[in-house]
């Protein structure tokens, strides 16, 4: 890649600058105070996505006839209460993984508690050294952290972490039992630890969420780049996530009634980038893990309360309510 040729020269703006521009732009803006609000505590750069579907120039970013700040804020609104939402399921997810490896690990594996620190359990010497080095810094950092005031000094006396009440309680072994520290885990780590065992591991864990292997090890794959989207308050509607779930073809598999929903015959297929197949995928695991969940109705609920929002932006149906999976999943928790 060539190194990029121009000079960014745009001045910082404050509130009342951006609103003129918003206006000279097009935009309908009833209330200036609130309009100011808004971009102060939220902020230009991170509107703008959102503008978008409201531009009739890209070039000159002009606005629509009658487009409203409003009309910009519901989007914004809706993304922010839909990730917050597809953040709750890959919570219960991800814990129902670390809970399905850990368990799994320490009772098929060699070594028992202590099996990440068995190289037989790993498919190759990376693996295992990944793991094993990022448990030992997690240690010397927390060897080393000395509490930097007397607040945080008696609340570690008295409500220690899981992690330096072992290294406080015990001598030995130097590091902790498996379910102390598969928590110790980012999202990322715990994907690439699972990708690093041996097959006859990784079948055992993905049974315990119905899943075959492959399915699982793409699924946690998108899950953390979507979490990461999540975590750092990024934007999933209307959005290529870059990373997609694979379309499992097993019948055994939970999953959409109407498999030509997305095109597996067609990588270009739009749907397949979107939001919607890696909704129905944590749905797919829920009805697993937890199936009495309402997180389904609670999609619906949202989805009904935003109705003007363009579903065809997350790669949904119109009528993608009316599928056998979701019916299901409305019912089980009714």
């Amino acid at each position: 890649m060539n190194p990029p040729g121009q000079h960014y020269d745009k001045p910082a703006l404050n509130e009342n600058d951006l609103i003129e521009r918003y206006i000279e732009r097009g935009l309908i803006i009833t209330d200036r105070n609130r309009t100011a609000r808004y971009l102060r505590h939220i902020g230009y750069y991170r509107l703008s996505p959102y503008t978008i579907p409201f531009q009739a120039d890209r070039t000159t970013h002009s606005f629509r006839p009658d487009t409203t700040f409003d009309d910009i804020l519901y989007i914004y609104v809706f993304d922010r209460q839909l990730r917050l939402l597809t953040m709750d399921v890959l919570e219960r997810v991800e814990v129902a993984v670390r809970a399905a490896v850990s368990n799994t690990m320490s009772t098929h594996g060699e070594g028992g508690a202590f099996w990440y620190q068995n190289a037989s359990n790993y498919q190759n010497r990376r693996g295992y050294s990944a793991t094993i080095e990022r448990i030992e810094d997690l240690i010397r950092r927390e060897r080393q952290h000395t509490p930097s005031d007397r607040g945080e000094q008696a609340d570690r006396l008295h409500y220690p972490d899981a992690l330096s009440h072992y290294l406080a309680t015990y001598s030995s072994p130097a590091t902790p039992p498996s379910w102390l520290v598969i928590e110790l885990l980012t999202a990322g780590e715990l994907q690439h630890l699972y990708a690093s065992l041996p097959l006859k591991y990784r079948k055992i864990i993905a049974r315990e969420l119905d899943l075959p292997d492959q399915v699982l090890q793409s699924w946690l794959k998108t899950y953390v780049r979507v979490r990461n989207i999540c975590a750092h308050h990024g934007r999933l509607w209307n959005r290529f996530l870059g990373v997609y779930p694979a379309i499992p073809r097993s019948p055994t598999v939970r999953w959409l009634n109407d498999r030509s929903t997305f095109d597996t015959g067609n990588p270009r297929a739009l749907e397949r980038k979107r939001l919607y197949p890696v909704l129905v995928s944590l749905q797919s695991i829920l009805f697993t893990i937890s199936p009495h969940s309402t997180w389904a109705l609670r999609l619906h609920t949202l989805l009904e309360k935003y109705h003007d929002i363009p579903l065809n932006a997350l790669g949904m149906k119109a009528n993608w309510d009316a599928d056998e999976f979701w019916q299901e999943a409305f019912e089980a928790c009714s």
